[in-house]
């Protein structure tokens, strides 16, 4: 039986690297049943208290976001594939003058899972989204943008298991992220890794993690290269519980700007306490490589140091088969320094340099879903985002309320 436990834990915690493609809350669990072609078809109606956090007027606005997807799932002893899509827009009934009639919304995720044999497995991750509102838990997002974007992933990697305790995990990872309208944010990043993997029992496994990331940036950002060093355990408390936990070092070096070696944090859990509730999260704290570049007074820098805090929960309580609560919130936190000018916007002239600059994002909800019958679902939501920054851009706050239904079939 010790012996089945500890193959079955590997199976289940070899997931390597945390793919931004399955979000920071992704945990290395794979579908565990196999689930038949189901269609979805719906509509939101929303209320926003301020469509355009970048005006000077704070303006609201009636939208309607009608979409479709699917979603299937295979399972066989060897393969697993699952396959999801969401295509939708947003139609704004009332837009001020300050944004668009009709955003596009689309998600597609494409996962499989192929295991030669106990020993050996390969694995691919890909996402693709294109919408006008993050989210933050795939780790890239600061704030909105009035912008629609393009974010993209592939993480691919082979797993082996070279005895019964130890194993490694090797792969690349892909990505890039496209603004339509935002300068200076594009950005385009390939990863290396490799991960030990040792068995310390049937619950817990020991790991020691090496990144390499090299990303192109857009405009006036500059181009940078991080390696990361990292000591990390996943244990299991019980089948419906698991936490994985990384630290370490996070070593960068920008082009024309700043090297720095700086402390790098991630954690995910995930945890069902009884058949009707269950609560995920995740906290990160690294220096990122997004949104350098920013306007400040009369210049526009761009900083080699951004170092970030990330932290998310999610919950969801089924009161009856009919009625569920959900909700969620996430913090994001950044400091930026070793800041560098680029360009400038007006008179009187700026300072060479800059650094201390601050800015912080709090986004949460809270809703509740009523099961009208089999295939036919409501949902009513509340949603309030508060960002406050030293930056140009100015804080906001901001109230959505949607209601919405959807069919599946």
């Amino acid at each position: 039986m010790k012996k089945q436990l500890s193959l079955g834990l590997a199976s289940v915690l070899m997931a390597g690297y945390a793919s931004a493609g399955s979000g920071l809350y992704y945990v290395g669990s794979e579908p565990e049943q196999s689930l038949p072609l189901k269609w979805m078809i719906g509509m939101d109606a929303v209320y926003d208290t301020n469509v355009n956090p970048s005006s000077a007027t704070k303006d609201d606005a009636f939208s309607l976001n009608p979409y479709v997807g699917l979603s299937v799932v295979s399972i066989t002893p060897q393969t697993t594939w699952d396959v999801y899509a969401r295509l939708g827009l947003i139609y704004y009934i009332d837009a001020p003058s300050s944004v668009d009639d009709i955003y596009g919304q689309a998600r597609v995720g494409a996962n499989i899972t192929h295991r030669f044999n106990d020993r050996l497995r390969i694995s691919s991750r890909n996402f693709i989204s294109y919408e006008l509102e993050p989210d933050y838990s795939y780790g890239f997002a600061t704030d909105r943008q009035l912008s629609e974007y393009l974010f993209w992933q592939t993480d691919n990697s082979v797993g082996y298991r070279w005895s019964e305790r130890f194993a490694t995990y090797s792969g690349f990872v892909l990505s890039g992220l496209d603004y339509d309208d935002v300068p200076n944010a594009d950005r385009f990043s390939w990863s290396l890794y490799n991960q030990f993997r040792y068995q310390l029992s049937p619950q817990s496994v020991a790991t020691l993690d090496y990144r390499y990331t090299d990303t192109e940036a857009d405009g006036i950002a500059e181009d940078s290269s991080d390696h990361y060093l990292l000591l990390g355990l996943e244990h299991r408390f019980s089948p419906n519980s698991i936490i994985i936990a990384r630290g370490g070092l996070q070593f960068r070096d920008v082009d024309g700007g700043d090297t720095s070696t700086n402390p790098f944090l991630e954690i995910a859990t995930s945890t069902r306490v009884n058949e009707q509730f269950t609560v995920r999260s995740f906290a990160r704290y690294s220096t990122e490589s997004y949104d350098t570049a920013q306007a400040l007074g009369n210049g526009v820098y761009d900083f080699s140091e951004r170092q970030t805090l990330r932290i998310g929960i999610s919950a969801e309580y089924a009161l009856s088969p009919m009625f569920t609560i959900f909700s969620g919130v996430d913090y994001i936190a950044s400091e930026y320094d070793e800041g560098n000018l680029k360009t400038v916007t007006g008179f009187p002239l700026p300072a060479g340099t800059a650094g201390g600059q601050n800015d912080q994002l709090i986004n949460a909800y809270v809703g509740v879903s009523v099961k009208f019958n089999d295939f036919l679902t409501g949902t009513a939501t509340y949603n309030f985002t508060d960002s406050d920054t030293d930056f140009n851009q100015g804080d906001y706050t901001r109230s959505r309320f949607s209601v919405g239904v959807r069919a599946e079939f």
